[in-house]
């Protein structure tokens, strides 16, 4: 199929309302670029939620912190946009950074949510997600959509997005997307590409430590045991670690769990220069 290219916000608010005048939904799904088979599984997903599908690709300066890869995160909007068509994509938005930011990126208007954002990547990546709440507010502005989908992969980024959503009451049903892996169990990323091959074969135990603090809960032992064996685990396989904990789906911190209580494993480490994330929610 073909899809339409837009970089003026003239133009994507004339196709959104020309789909809304037939009374038909519109599904919108936000990316980086550099897309890979988890993006489009976010299209396929999209596709099967409304009539109209549009994607944007923004590398949005203000969530990336001064020593993160802002410059060096790969811009491949060629091949972006051959994907996103042969997913089902209708349009992409692709604006510019004096478009999404007109008054510059210093005076920009900015969104913060609140407590959520200041516990695991909050904390390790201050003003992380500010810029993220900001850049998808000013999207969900521009697109209006009436389904968003997002990768669950970024767990903590999708229950921000929740949050902002339900707080300022935005007519979005924002639907998470189960994460996409390799057969390795490695959760498909960007960032995969910075891992050299004996760095990709380490990066699999993640999934798989995710997998161990799963069955350690399941065979009764404490939050805390569990925690600390992944972070041990994980620093002899040569890991940075940032975290590897249990909270509630909500994020908030437990102290114990029973048998039918649902919580979330969630691990973040860094791989010589590259940082890693990943996660696994499931009901004890």
């Amino acid at each position: 199929m073909s899809i339409t290219e837009i970089r003026e916000l003239s133009a994507l608010r004339e196709a959104v309302g020309a789909v809304k005048a037939r009374g038909q939904r519109v599904a919108f799904v936000p990316t980086m670029g550099n897309l890979h088979a988890g993006h489009f599984s976010l299209i396929e997903l999209a596709r099967q939620n409304a009539d109209f599908v549009v994607a944007s690709i923004f590398v949005n300066p203000t969530q990336f912190g001064p020593n993160e890869d802002f410059d060096r995160y790969p811009r491949t909007p060629d091949a972006d946009v051959q994907g996103l068509s042969a997913a089902g994509c209708d349009a992409v938005w692709m604006p510019n950074v004096a478009t999404m930011y007109p008054m510059g990126v210093e005076r920009a208007v900015q969104m913060r949510v609140p407590v959520i954002t200041e516990t695991l990547d909050g904390a390790h990546r201050p003003g992380h997600f500010d810029g993220v709440a900001t850049v998808v507010c000013r999207l969900f502005n521009q697109v209006r959509p009436d389904v968003a989908i997002f990768g669950r992969k970024d767990y903590q980024q999708l229950a921000v997005i929740r949050a902002m959503v339900r707080d300022l009451a935005m007519p979005i049903e924002i639907i998470g997307a189960p994460t996409r892996r390799e057969d390795s169990g490695l959760a498909l990323s960007s960032r995969n590409q910075y891992l050299s091959a004996e760095q990709r074969s380490t990066a699999t135990l993640i999934s798989q430590m995710l997998q161990t603090m799963e069955q350690g809960l399941r065979a009764g032992e404490s939050i805390e045991a569990v925690q600390d064996n992944a972070v041990k685990c994980l620093q002899q396989a040569g890991f940075d670690v940032d975290y590897a904990v249990v909270r509630q789906p909500d994020l908030t911190e437990v102290a114990s769990v029973a048998a039918g209580q649902s919580v979330v494993a969630l691990i973040a480490v860094r791989l010589g220069t590259t940082r890693l994330i990943d996660n696994s929610e499931f009901t004890l």
